[in-house]
């Protein structure tokens, strides 16, 4: 039983060590691009 929950706390702390990895290494950046659009003021 013990040998389980060893390896089940490895495998969670592998697990988040992969998700801060991914989060501080991934692609996360967003591709940026200007957006130009005309806008119609409907004044009274």
């Amino acid at each position: 039983m013990l040998r389980i929950i060893k390896l089940l706390s490895l495998l969670a702390v592998l697990g988040l060590v992969a998700l801060a990895g991914y989060a501080y290494f991934g692609m996360t950046q967003p591709q940026q691009q200007d957006v130009t659009r005309p806008v119609t003021l409907d004044v009274d």
